[in-house]
């Protein structure tokens, strides 16, 4: 359906932005509750990969085990609080060992060896095993939850079970992958993302090969949002060429090889499904003027292993965007915080943003 907003709606008001106190909140209710994508599973290929990823103020280790399962632990040891890994990702040989006094966890996070500990009365390894998080995986990335007992994933996501498989995601490879340091709130993020009402204006090369008034969505209202728009000619990509010699990938066809889809999956990932590559940006929020977001490039696997793969027209057509984007956030962040701010009626063309907003606050209050 086209984007429509309802009578009244109206853009947040300034201290949702802003204020230090909404930001802490947000962290407790939000992020330390809901589903966090952490990234990818082909960083996670073998037994003792590692990626540490920072969750509501909590830093967590996802890694690999013997049994091949998924886990995530608190980066943090049970004798006296160290933290274990300081690196971002990386490979553990068989075990995790704290640097201070050298007690090591098995990859299930069970306590193996505790330097002197048996001369210490009543101490048991096993009631010290490392503190765990939930881990999901879903179309090749993974998701943590903090909470002690999270909305069950399938029942949480289950509005977009299926939804994507036509692109046979959790079988790309990343090609490519920027870090992006912003001045600005989170949700300004997820807004810009959510409406093209701006894209003539500050996306040239974007409106040039999909017209911004060609949004249709499918998910309007909840924690996942978005739709399609159509690419003005037959067989484009979004590229720096506006064309591609990929093939489209897995099953994609049809009406499909014309369209770009855009989803919000709130609170951390943003996904874009092209016919020849997806891209997905990971939203970390860092303070309430501050944002991280690092965007990922993925392409078929074999096509990316073919001598001469090169990905930089989807890669450099994307960075022109996204930093477009970014600035026009970052100017966003600073006229919210004027006295002279009063929230403006939202455009029928913004009609994602009410519902972003409807669902966020839900979750905050």
């Amino acid at each position: 359906m086209k984007p429509q907003v309802g009578a009244g709606a109206r853009a947040l008001a300034a201290r949702w932005y802003h204020a230090p106190e909404v930001f802490a909140r947000e962290q407790e209710r939000i992020f330390a509750r809901d589903w966090i994508c952490a990234g990818r599973i082909e960083q996670l290929e073998r037994a003792g990969d590692f990626v540490v990823a920072e969750i509501a103020g909590e830093s967590i280790i996802v890694t690999r085990a013997a049994d091949e399962r998924l886990r995530a632990f608190y980066n943090v040891c049970r004798h006296r609080g160290t933290r274990l890994c300081t690196q971002a990702s990386g490979h553990f040989a068989g075990s995790i060992q704290c640097p201070y006094h050298a007690w090591t966890y098995a990859l299930d996070g069970t306590l193996i060896a505790a330097r002197t500990m048996a001369d210490v009365p009543d101490f048991e390894r096993a009631e010290h095993p490392l503190q765990q998080a939930n881990v999901a995986l879903f179309e090749g990335f993974v998701f943590v939850s903090l909470a002690p007992q999270p909305e069950p994933f399938a029942q949480a996501f289950a509005p977009l079970a299926g939804r994507f498989a036509r692109w046979h995601i959790g079988e790309l490879g990343a090609a490519r992958t920027i870090a992006y340091d912003l001045a600005c709130n989170w949700k300004l993020v997820f807004q810009n993302y959510s409406e093209c009402y701006h894209c003539p204006l500050v996306h040239p090369q974007l409106d040039k090969l999909s017209p911004s008034d060609s949004g249709r969505n499918d998910l309007c209202e909840g924690p996942f949002l978005g739709g399609y728009s159509e690419l003005r000619r037959h067989g484009a990509s979004l590229t720096t060429t506006g064309t591609t010699a990929r093939a489209p990938l897995g099953d994609v066809d049809g009406d499909d090889l014309d369209r770009v889809y855009y989803y919000t999956i709130f609170p951390s990932l943003l996904l874009s499904l092209h016919r020849d590559y997806v891209m997905a940006h990971y939203v970390q929020p860092v303070a309430p003027d501050r944002t991280r977001v690092t965007c990922t490039w993925l392409f078929d696997a074999a096509a990316i292993a073919a001598p001469g793969f090169d990905p930089s027209d989807a890669v450099d057509f994307w960075d022109v965007t996204n930093r477009q984007d970014w600035a026009i956030n970052e100017l966003t962040q600073l006229g919210t915080g004027s006295r002279a701010y009063v929230p403006g009626p939202y455009a029928n063309a913004e009609g994602l943003l009410a519902a972003f907003d409807r669902h966020y606050q839900r979750q905050v209050r």
